[in-house]
């Protein structure tokens, strides 16, 4: 059967509860940075059709904090493909939901490696970027990567 789902693009959403908050009423950035992580793996995986792992997150930017009872959407999307590596770029979006309200408050940078069933990298599928967007995010997405790979050489 053949999915109905962009295999590209994630789309996924969670209640901030009293689990997820600190003692002044926010997320505790170490749960937002799990829910991330689970977003990116869920995101590279439906992509790729194999297991991932996470290699590293290039950035993280805490911008507005999430309170107790917002709606916490993440907006996932491959932005990038390696041999065996891709980028899932995650925007983090709360709702309050009483106030009908918006904020974008987190964006990161995940780059996944693709793994098969002994563990060791395999080939992903290569992305050709179609719309204007997909272009954009593909080549700040290599420009990215090849700036990480200019810090390692140092």
């Amino acid at each position: 059967m053949e999915s109905v789902f962009d295999s590209k693009t994630l789309r996924m959403s969670i209640l901030a509860t009293p689990e997820h908050v600190n003692f002044n009423g926010v997320m505790h950035g170490g749960d937002l940075l799990k829910m991330l992580d689970r977003v990116a793996y869920a995101c590279a995986t439906r992509y790729c059709g194999v297991g991932v792992v996470t290699l590293s997150v290039d950035r993280v930017l805490f911008k507005s904090p999430i309170k107790i009872g917002n709606l916490i959407h993440f907006l996932a999307s491959i932005n990038y493909t390696g041999v065996t590596s891709l980028e899932v770029g995650i925007r983090v979006v709360a709702e309050n939901i009483a106030e009908r309200s918006v904020t974008h408050c987190n964006s990161s940078y995940f780059t996944m490696v693709a793994i098969d069933s002994n563990g060791k990298p395999t080939k992903v599928p290569q992305l050709i970027p179609a719309t204007d967007e997909e272009k954009r995010r593909f080549e700040a997405a290599r420009l990215r990567r090849e700036a990480s790979k200019m810090k390692q050489k140092r």
